[in-house]
Parts: C-alpha cells; sequence; structure tokens
C-alpha cells in the first residue's frame, strides 16, 4: 500500500510540473488537454453506452430516422454564415490584444445576428414544414409519418434554441478554455443517456420522447454555463444591447463567408451521408454505417483532445508572430498523429470482436466498411492538424477552394460508387475518403510555406 501511494504521489508531482513546464500559451493548452482528456474519455464512454441503449429502445429502422434526422436539422447549424468561427478568431485577436471592449462589441453584435437568424430561419420552416413529406425523405414506413413530422418539429425547435444558445462555446474556445466546451457537451450526453434510460423502463419505440430527452440534454448545459460565465468570468464580454454595432459585422464576416462556405461542403461531406443511404438502401442501413462511424469516431474524439485548444493559440501565436512555437507544436501533435494510425490499425484488427461485445447480432457491419472508415480517420485526423493551424491564422483561401471543390463533387459520387459500381453503402464512405484526400498535401505545404515566411500569392490568403 505504501509503494502504490508513493507511485501515486511521484505521478502527481511530474503531472504536476509538466503541466507548469513551458511557454505560457503551452501551458493553457496542456491544462486544457489534460481537462479536455477527463471529459472527453468519459464522454466516448456515454457515446459506447448510448448506441446499443438507443437500439434496445428503438427498432434499427427508427435508428435509423432518428441519425438521419439528426444529420438533416444539423445542416441548419451552418446558416449562421460563418459568424461563429468569424467570433472565434477575432475575438482571440481582440483578447490577445486585450481590447475588452472590442470583444464586447464583438459579441454582442454576434448574438444579435444570430438570434435574428435562428428567429427567421425558425419561421421558414414553419411555413414550409406542411408541404414536406418527411416520410418520403426518410424512406421510412407510412405508419409512423405522423410520428416523424411531430419528431422533426421538436428538433427543429431545439435546433433554433441551441443556434443561439452554443454560441458561449465559441467565446470559450478563443479564450482558449475548450476542456469548459468539453464540459458542456459531456454534461448534454450524460443527461441523454439518463433520460434514454428512463425511457427504456416507462414507454416503448418513440421518437417523439427521444427528440425532446435528447434537445434538452442539448440545451440545459449551455444555458447554466452562459448564465455563470457571463455573470462572473465574463462579465467584461457579457452581450449588451448597447454594444451591438452591426458595423463590425463586415470584421466578423470578411472571415465568416469563407468558413460559412466551407461549413457547407463540410455538411455535404460529413453529413448528408445518412440521407443518401437511407434514399438509396432504406433507413435500417444507416445503422451499420453510423455505428462502424461511431466506433472509429472515438479515436477522432481522442485527437480533438489535444488539438482544440490549438485553434486559437495559433491565432494568438500569429497575432504576435511567434513562428517558433507554432513549429514545434505541428512537429508535436504530428508525433501524435502516427500514434493516432498504429491505433487505428489495431481498432481495425478487433474490429468484429468489438462490435460483437459492444452490440452483439443486432446490427451486421462488413470488414470492409470498417477498413474505410478506418482510413477515413486517419487521412481526417492529418488534415485536420493543418486545418486548425490555417483557420487559426486566417489562411483559408485555398481550403474554401477545396471546400467548393469537394461539395460539388461529393453527393454525386457518392451515388455512382454506391449505386452505378454497385459498392452500396462502402461506396458512400469511399466517396468521403476520396474527397477529403484533396486536402492531404496541398494544406501541409501551404502550413510550409507560411511558417517559413515563403508564402506569396493565394498561398498567404
Amino acid at each position: 500500500m505504501k509503494n502504490i501511494f508513493n507511485t501515486f504521489s511521484k505521478v502527481n508531482i511530474f503531472l504536476s510540473n509538466y503541466l507548469k513546464q513551458g511557454h505560457e500559451r503551452s501551458i493553457r493548452a496542456k491544462k486544457n488537454i489534460a481537462l479536455s482528456f477527463v471529459l472527453k474519455s468519459l464522454n466516448i464512454i456515454i457515446q459506447l453506452l448510448l448506441v446499443p441503449l438507443l437500439l434496445g429502445y428503438l427498432s434499427p429502422v427508427k435508428y435509423g430516422i432518428w441519425v438521419t434526422a439528426g444529420s438533416v436539422v444539423n445542416w441548419f447549424y451552418f446558416f449562421d454564415i460563418g459568424l461563429g468561427n468569424g467570433l472565434r478568431n477575432k475575438l482571440a485577436e481582440a483578447l490577445a490584444k486585450n481590447d475588452k471592449e472590442l470583444g464586447r462589441i464583438y459579441v454582442s453584435t454576434t448574438y444579435a445576428a444570430l438570434s435574428a437568424i435562428a428567429i427567421i430561419i425558425y419561421l421558414l420552416f414553419l411555413a414550409v414544414d406542411k408541404f414536406i413529406n418527411w416520410q418520403k425523405i426518410f424512406n421510412a414506413p407510412t405508419n409512423i409519418s405522423n410520428e416523424i413530422n411531430t419528431l422533426i418539429i421538436v428538433v427543429f425547435t431545439f435546433f433554433a434554441i441551441n443556434f443561439v444558445a452554443r454560441l458561449i462555446g465559441t467565446i470559450l474556445n478563443a479564450d482558449q478554455k475548450s476542456s469548459i466546451n468539453d464540459l458542456i457537451y459531456t454534461a448534454g450526453n450524460l443527461l441523454s443517456l439518463a433520460f434514454i434510460f428512463i425511457l427504456t423502463k416507462i414507454s416503448h419505440q418513440s421518437l417523439v420522447l427521444v427528440g425532446l430527452s435528447i434537445g434538452l440534454s442539448t440545451f440545459v448545459p449551455s444555458v447554466i454555463i452562459t448564465i455563470l460565465f457571463f455573470s462572473r468570468n465574463y462579465k467584461q464580454l457579457r452581450p449588451s444591447f448597447k454594444f451591438i454595432q452591426f458595423k463590425h459585422i463586415n470584421d466578423l464576416t470578411s472571415l465568416g463567408i469563407k468558413f460559412f462556405i466551407m461549413q457547407v461542403a463540410a455538411v455535404v461531406v460529413f453529413t448528408t451521408d445518412n440521407l443518401i443511404i437511407t434514399q438509396l438502401f432504406g433507413p435500417e442501413k444507416v445503422a451499420p454505417y453510423s455505428i462502424a462511424l461511431k466506433y472509429f469516431n472515438i479515436v477522432q474524439m481522442g485527437f480533438s483532445i489535444f488539438i482544440t485548444p490549438f485553434w486559437s493559440a495559433f491565432t494568438e501565436a500569429y497575432t504576435k508572430n511567434d513562428f517558433s512555437w507554432m513549429k514545434n507544436t505541428i512537429k508535436r501533435l504530428i508525433k501524435i498523429w502516427v500514434l493516432i494510425v498504429f491505433t487505428v490499425i489495431i481498432m481495425l484488427l478487433i474490429s468484429d470482436k468489438i462490435y460483437e461485445v459492444w452490440i452483439g447480432d443486432r446490427v451486421q457491419i462488413t470488414f470492409s466498411l470498417s477498413a474505410l472508415m478506418a482510413l477515413f480517420v486517419i487521412i481526417s485526423t492529418w488534415n485536420n492538424i493543418f486545418a486548425f493551424f490555417l483557420n487559426g491564422v486566417s489562411k483559408i483561401k485555398i481550403s474554401f477552394y477545396l471546400s467548393v471543390i469537394i461539395g460539388f463533387i461529393n453527393i454525386p459520387l457518392s451515388i455512382f460508387l454506391a449505386k452505378n459500381i454497385h459498392l452500396g453503402i462502402e461506396g458512400v464512405i469511399l466517396s468521403t475518403v476520396i474527397c477529403i484526400f484533396l486536402g492531404t498535401i496541398v494544406q501541409p505545404i501551404q502550413y510550409f510555406k507560411i511558417i517559413n515566411n515563403k508564402a506569396f500569392g493565394i498561398w498567404n490568403k
């Protein structure tokens, strides 16, 4: 017992010293990473538990409809016209210069603009909803069409609320407090798990109750953190009517419009797959695709622990011309990526056993689908290293053009590979892999040009 206590003490001293070493910016990032590691590890466990719980509560068809409905509604989050990412960079710059008043103007203006957009989108939705055949869109059985219609109203209502409420996460990221944003997300998933567990005891296969449960779970933590931080830590940034200055919209949207187009492309690449699969093969086929994605997405979530704090840290470092720190940080992130490659390969080799323990025989997942998901994660995490750097230093013109190209080719390529080449749902993820591969070489080249002061023309925009 004494040896165990001594070992624990030594580890504790080592971690304490490690977190206090290095540049002030690195110390902030390490503290965020440490807390994020705990929160996202818990989050991964919750999500793994949530899948079999939902599969046990809903039928495979209803599970596929739920996942697809979530994807469809998530498209509308990108109608912030890039204001969220614009605020993240501009607020980070203002904080780096200790200009709290300008930061408050940016925050107040963004809250006002997003509130107006949310109201307009929601009113438009209510106006056109009765003319949309959701049952046909989800390729669902006719006997649950009324349930689907109610589900869409529920999830869209929570979308409109969360469209504004989740802005606190952007502010926390800009202030390099990404771990608090992780706390919001983890608390929401904990509530979801609790609510769904209760549903399994008191009801049966209700899509509407699932929508209400998860909508509330997402909304409540964001509101609580918003109230707490604006009443304490962020009093000087608290949104106020008198600080709304729409002339600063140009500052936010100069980058924001490009971010918006890039987000639209991300929607096309990452969230249309469920709808394509639903239309081509039926909602029940969404389940194997979604489950395989969740399994390998564990690695994406793990990597985000390390990379998320660095977006705004890159913004601060670039503002202060600290190129040495940025170089060293990218090198460390690449070393972590190498470990990710080995981890993903191991996950692929044992995937059949993991699926068997995790979900039993309720859903069949082919090895080829898992292999393509593994490849997708390897490429995606590599791209994210350089995308976070380029986003942070606001050099996104090449990324913008890549996003436009990807946005145009992804859907037709997915349909062609899945239906015409008869690859099935594997063709859908193969299309995504092909599309994101375009950035694998170009973005690192741009990074090296910028970091070595050799970026000219489009490479420096």
